[in-house]
């Protein structure tokens, strides 16, 4: 084999495993780099295009430095966050849903030991939901980070940040209950619809298992809010991978609070949102109600969102 075939074959390596727009900038670097280095050590190496090769190293990892593409799932700048977010979800979120499931199983008649084999199924389950959304997402913002803009934990430490590490270090306890919270909410509005946990002692469905909610919110207004509660959680899992909320983040938080709100507020002002024999079962519920909590749901959209700009642009 050659030396221009195995130096053309080192850089079609490369170049193949990075964006189509970087391809000839670097095709033309490589081959330069390498023409320079083989010709410097030529005349005492025969085999100096195998040793420069052999130097510069795999190709598939320089292809990742070339990309700026980090060659590892979730690097170490993100690490410590994702397995304190992990430590935390999985021992407080996981035991709240396990222990909701198992309640609601007691509550229906059923013997202990199907309550807790129900237990055991969620823990497994939900675990490995938590586990692997988790994990995606972290290494969805380890691969779009920009480039050039270091996080705070790879930033050089001086004085300064003391002030900084006090404020960061109570911020990431409310971001990580509110990304709790809408993993749990989601979690239980998907659940009631594939579970049917209510047994009704009256009404037309009588001892028949029926759901919390309206069912005929599955044939479209429901969507949003799922949508929306996704957003908000995977936002807040952004907000703490990357250290502080930007503009941009902010304005994503916004529309995710929009499509959760909106359709939820219209849903409970025209008193749709809970199963009619739901509601029957337990002597009906007040007008009231519907209205409070539409406008509740509203407010603290808003406020949220109004608290997440301030911060982003302070």
């Amino acid at each position: 084999m050659t030396t221009d075939t195995l130096i053309e074959r080192y850089v079609r390596e490369v170049v193949q495993r990075i964006p189509a727009e970087q391809r000839t900038e670097v095709a033309m670097e490589l081959r330069a780099t390498i023409a320079d280095a083989v010709e410097a050590r030529k005349l005492a190496n025969p085999d100096a295009d195998r040793e420069v090769l052999t130097e510069m190293g795999d190709p598939a990892r320089l292809a990742d430095r070339y990309a700026d593409r980090p060659p590892v799932l979730i690097g170490p700048a993100l690490f410590p966050v994702y397995r304190r977010l992990l430590t935390l979800a999985l021992t407080t979120v996981l035991p709240v849903i396990t222990a909701v499931f198992v309640g609601l199983d007691l509550v229906d008649g059923k013997d202990l030991g199907s309550a807790l084999r129900t237990g055991l199924g969620v823990v497994l389950g939900v675990g490995a939901q938590l586990i692997a959304w988790l994990t995606v997402v972290f290494a969805l913002v380890e691969r779009s980070r920009g480039r050039g803009r270091p996080t705070r934990s790879e930033r050089p430490w001086s004085p300064d940040d003391l002030a900084e590490i006090r404020e960061v270090a109570r911020m990431p306890v409310s971001v990580c209950l509110a990304a709790g919270w809408n993993a749990l909410l989601l979690g239980l509005i998907v659940w009631q619809h594939l579970a049917s946990p209510w047994r009704p002692d009256s009404g037309p469905a009588s001892g028949e298992r029926i759901e919390v909610l309206d069912p005929g919110l599955w044939s479209g207004w429901i969507w949003p809010v799922l949508l929306g509660l996704g957003g908000l959680v995977a936002i807040n899992l952004v907000r703490l991978a990357v250290g502080a909320w930007s503009v941009p983040m902010v304005v994503w938080y916004g529309a995710a609070q929009a499509a959760f709100a909106l359709p939820l507020a219209w849903v409970l002002s025209e008193k749709k949102f809970f199963n009619p024999d739901f509601l029957t079962d337990i002597h009906g519920a007040a007008d009231a109600f519907y209205t409070v909590t539409a406008l509740g749901v509203l407010l603290i959209a808003a406020s949220d969102t109004f608290k997440r700009f301030r911060e982003a642009t302070r």
